[in-house]
């Protein structure tokens, strides 16, 4: 397969020879309207071929003296082989097709008495597969019919997809059974193969773009991981009580759980709670390796999915850009949600043309069209040519002391003096939020006055806050918030943004065992006082290094840059900006082992935030406001985040 390069529209042999062949019996324009712009529902769902494959993955992860095959699951469309046509292919490859389910329906793989699948999970093979698509469902090593051990987005896991596509591509040997030796072969397909999944199955496409692997066009990564190092620890400060040995045993299979003990205790053993960067992170940080991405990718998250949170956005949207990897975002008020169940008709629209565009090389003009697509209200979407959008620019903003002590002001003068507060573990971001007016012992607030025209965030913001402990150890959070009323999604809702109805709608073709008919959502919606817009956290420990962590000399000053999460935000005339530094985020972070009380220097305190239009703006929109804030009211936001232990993907 050619190389893949930035913009390029690639043409199926097939179309490419019948475009040909037209330019020679007719006229450019008649050849051009000839031209298909979109694949239709022409081959038959019910007579689609499927079967399944077992993939060599050239890895021995459980140890039993042989390699690992991994389960491939195909439906395709019979026709087009009859006829001696090759076809792209989607892929989704996942840890969750037996042991949680996928989507909001929590659909599983089902099989027939001969081992084929009956049931596929998802929309996308009752939707593509008519349109002239092979639909690849893989499941990871360690998962349902595959052999060898799940190791959290390491070497296997990509292994197992990456493998696929090499098969695909005629690269690597598959078989007809787990344990025969009658070879495989994917003669049916051009090779040309588009990875698609939300959450670890996004994370996989994610890292097998990393790989640089021939023959990958495209990948879809949906509320997806950049860096494993990030899902657990945010600068030495650890987001869980447990590691990635107990997601592991969650998806393993039971045959791996009795075979994989080697993995699961190098997953307790290279991933140590204290938080330093190991081997174990770098091989599973993708962002280090995207210079070697040759697919497109189209990136959809949720602004506020406090699982896989907005870090894995900004620096892999960032080593893409620099790498010139053609990119499109869509970005929700949601938290962990599929676009299918906040943005439906349209996701199917835009998904469709993304893949004829990158898949059947089809000129619909995806590729000239805005790169983002931001929502800013529930269910009311705006679009960025570029993001994010040119002229953006950091600006500094400065803490100052106000009239009571913790409640400051935010501006570009540098402020001096201190504020002191304590680590209350048992406080989260909203409660800091809500007293954002009132001098509490816990947080220390700085706002601006009312604006007076609407200013926009976009991007991904930091803050430098230096810091004398009184405690060994102390774990700081920086938290941006728009303070003023707004209609929002519940992302803290159990549905994260979204309820659930009873009807349904259906997208493509359906057999009695595979129905492409899913429950309908609505917007599930809270009438707020304020909006986080971005959050950060860190070990103060971690001051010198991201990587490693050490003891707290009580009393001496620290400083340290926290990086808070990418975002797009307009925080509207009339609104307040305000910065929160507190200590523990209750349920987002873990508490250290003491507990302390931290001073903050203002003069060495500072916010870089990314503005549409730069300081200028900022200057713009604050000119003329005043300084002092509000009275000390109780300010109503969404409850505070879930306790509950979150896995990346699993059931939704």
């Amino acid at each position: 397969m050619p190389t893949r390069t930035r913009c390029t529209i690639w043409r199926p042999l097939a179309t490419a020879a019948t475009a040909a062949l037209l330019a020679t019996l007719v006229t450019p324009a008649a050849a051009q309207a000839a031209a298909p712009r979109a694949s239709e529902p022409v081959y038959s769902y019910g007579d689609a071929i499927r079967e399944a494959v077992w993939v060599d993955t050239g890895l021995d992860g459980d140890g039993d003296g042989r390699t690992d095959r991994v389960a491939v699951d195909i439906v395709r469309p019979a026709e087009p082989a009859q006829r001696g046509r090759k076809v792209p292919v989607i892929m989704d490859a996942s840890p969750y097709y037996s042991c949680c389910g996928r989507g909001n329906d929590g659909q599983k793989k089902t099989y027939d008495a001969d081992g084929d699948v009956v049931q596929m999970p998802l929309f996308y093979d009752n939707y593509f597969v008519p349109r002239g698509y092979a639909f690849v469902g893989v499941d990871l090593a360690g998962t349902n019919r595959s052999d060898g051990c799940v190791d959290v987005g390491g070497r296997s896991d990509i292994q197992s997809a990456k493998a696929v596509v090499d098969w695909l591509n005629g690269r690597a040997a598959a078989y007809t059974t787990r344990t025969g030796a009658e070879r495989a072969r994917a003669g049916w397909t051009n090779g040309r193969t588009g990875m698609i999944g939300k959450s670890w199955d996004g994370t996989i496409a994610n890292g097998v773009a990393a790989t640089g692997v021939e023959g990958l066009e495209t990948i879809v990564p949906i509320a997806a991981i950049s860096s494993w190092y990030d899902y657990y620890f945010s600068q030495g400060a650890p987001l869980y009580g447990t590691g990635p040995d107990r997601l592991s045993n969650h998806v393993n299979s039971p045959d791996a759980r009795a075979a994989c003990g080697a993995v699961q205790r190098k997953l307790v053993e290279q991933a140590p709670r204290t938080g330093d960067w190991t081997p174990l992170w770098t091989e599973r940080d993708y962002v280090r390796a995207a210079r070697k991405v040759k697919a497109s990718v189209f990136l959809i998250h949720g602004t506020q999915d406090l699982n896989v949170r907005m870090r894995h956005v900004g620096p892999w949207w960032d080593a893409l850009a620099k790498n010139g990897v053609e990119r499109k975002i869509w970005l929700s008020q949601t938290g962990h949600v599929d676009p299918f169940d906040f943005r439906r008709a349209e996701w199917v629209d835009t998904l469709h043309r993304w893949f004829d565009h990158e898949l059947l090389g089809y000129d619909n003009g995806i590729d000239r069209e805005p790169m983002a697509d931001i929502e800013r209200r529930p269910g009311q979407w705006v679009t960025s040519a570029v993001w994010p959008p040119r002229g953006t620019r950091d600006t500094t903003l400065r803490p100052g002391r106000g009239t009571a002590p913790g409640v400051g002001t935010l501006g570009l003068r540098a402020g001096r003096g201190t504020e002191t507060f304590t680590d209350d573990r048992e406080l989260s971001e909203t409660d800091w939020a809500a007293r954002i007016h009132t001098p509490t012992p816990d947080k220390a607030g700085f706002t601006t006055g009312p604006l007076t025209r609407d200013l926009r965030l976009s991007g991904s913001s930091t803050v430098t806050v230096t810091a004398t402990p009184s405690t060994p150890t102390a774990h700081l959070s920086a938290v941006l918030v728009d303070l003023g009323p707004a209609t929002i999604r519940d992302y803290a809702d159990a549905g994260e943004g979204i309820t659930t109805l009873t009807d349904r709608t259906c997208w493509g073709a359906s057999t009695p065992g595979d129905s492409s008919c899913f429950r309908k959502t609505a917007a599930r919606t809270a009438d707020v006082d304020y909006t986080i817009v971005s959050r950060g956290w860190a070990d103060l420990g971690n001051h010198a290094d991201d990587g490693k962590g050490v003891p707290l000399t009580p009393g001496k000053p620290y400083t340290i840059t926290l990086d808070l999460a990418a975002t797009d935000h307009v925080v509207p005339a009339g609104h307040r900006l305000a910065l929160i530094v507190a200590g523990t985020d209750k349920d987002l972070i873990d508490p250290p082992a003491d507990t302390p009380t931290l001073t903050l220097d203002l003069a060495r305190t500072s916010a870089r935030v990314p503005f549409a239009g730069g300081p200028a703006a900022f200057a713009r929109a604050t000119a003329g406001s005043p300084a002092t804030a509000p009275g000390a009211a109780t300010l109503d936001g969404v409850t505070a985040p879930s306790a509950a232990h979150r896995v990346p993907g699993a059931g939704r």
